[in-house]
C-alpha cells in the first residue's frame, strides 16, 4: 500500500487483516474485544489510586466514567482503549479509543468523507477543524477540537475507516499533546 489517495480509495484493493500502532508504554491498554475488559479497567483505576491521595468516591467516579466510555465505544465498534497513566491526582490526562467504522452511509472517498463530517457537525462543535491528511497508512480525515483529536484513516477493500479518537480533557489538545497524538497516528501501519 503506498498511501496515495488512489490506492487507498479503491474498494477492489485488498482489505487489511489487522493494524499496528505505536503507543508509548506509559499508556495502559484495554482490549475491548475480550470479555475481561472491565477487569482491566478496574486494574487501571486501582493502580492510579495506589499511593496517591485519591478518595474512594473519586476512584469510583473514574471507574464509572471509563466503563461508560468503553461501553459506548464498544457499541460503536471500539476495539482498544488506551489510557495515559501519568496523572498525580487520579484524573485521566489523556485517552485513545480505536474503533472500526464500517462504510454504511459514510463516503468511501476521504475528501468526500471530510465534507460529510463537516456537514454533520452540531453547531456547538463549530470550533472543530476538519482537514484531510496523508499518513503512511493512507489518506485520513483529521478532526481537531479543543480537547479532542479524531483521525479517521481510510481502509482499503471497502472496509471503512479506522478511527483513532484521542481525548485530553485536562491539558487540551494543543502543543505537545497534539504533537504526540499526531505521531501516534502517523505510526499506524496495516497488516496485509
Amino acid at each position: 500500500m503506498n498511501g496515495s489517495p488512489e490506492a487507498t480509495a479503491s474498494p477492489s484493493a485488498a482489505a487489511p487483516k489487522d493494524y499496528r500502532l505505536l503507543v508509548p508504554r506509559e499508556w495502559f491498554r484495554v482490549d475491548l474485544t475480550q470479555d475481561r475488559w472491565r477487569g482491566r479497567l478496574k486494574t487501571f483505576v486501582d493502580r492510579q489510586s495506589q499511593g496517591r491521595n485519591v478518595s474512594p468516591d473519586l476512584a469510583r467516579n473514574v471507574w464509572t466514567t471509563l466503563r461508560n466510555a468503553a461501553e459506548a465505544g464498544r457499541a460503536r465498534g471500539a476495539m482498544e482503549f488506551f489510557l495515559l497513566t501519568t496523572s498525580q491526582n487520579g484524573g485521566m490526562p489523556a485517552s485513545l479509543l480505536v474503533s472500526l467504522l464500517p462504510l454504511g452511509e459514510t463516503p468511501a472517498d476521504p475528501r468526500q468523507y471530510a465534507t460529510w463530517l463537516e456537514a454533520r457537525e452540531p453547531e456547538g462543535r463549530a470550533g472543530r477543524k476538519v482537514s484531510v491528511v496523508d499518513l503512511a497508512a493512507g489518506t485520513a480525515v483529521r478532526v481537531l477540537g479543543t480537547t479532542s483529536l479524531d483521525i479517521h484513516v481510510h481502509m482499503s477493500g471497502g472496509k471503512g475507516y479506522l478511527v483513532l479518537s484521542f481525548s485530553a480533557p485536562l491539558t487540551g489538545m494543543s502543543g505537545p499533546m497534539e504533537q504526540l497524538c499526531d505521531v501516534m497516528a502517523g505510526s499506524l501501519r496495516w497488516v496485509m
